[in-house]
C-alpha cells in the first residue's frame, strides 16, 4: 500500500447519514436484546443480555432528556 493511499484511510471517517433517531435506535436495541434474553436459560449470558437491555434504555431516556426544550443550562 503506498503511503498516499494509507494516509487517506487513517484522516477520513466514514459518514453514514443514519435515517433513524439514536433514541429510536437504541430503543430497538432494548427491545432486540430483551428477546433475546426471553430465549436464553437463566444464567450469566441471559443476566449479561438484560444489563445491555437496560443500558440502550437508559440511553435513549438520557439522549431524549438531553434533547428536550425544557432542559436550560445552568447559570
Amino acid at each position: 500500500m503506498d503511503g498516499q493511499r494509507e494516509h487517506r484511510h487513517t484522516s477520513e471517517r466514514r459518514r453514514v447519514k443514519q435515517v433513524r433517531s439514536l433514541e429510536e435506535r437504541l430503543a430497538e436495541e432494548a427491545r432486540r436484546l430483551r428477546e433475546e434474553a426471553e430465549l436464553l436459560p437463566h444464567g450469566p449470558v441471559r443476566d449479561a443480555t438484560l444489563r445491555r437491555a437496560r443500558q440502550a434504555e437508559t440511553g435513549s431516556h438520557m439522549s431524549e432528556w438531553l434533547r428536550s426544550p425544557s432542559l436550560q443550562a445552568p447559570d
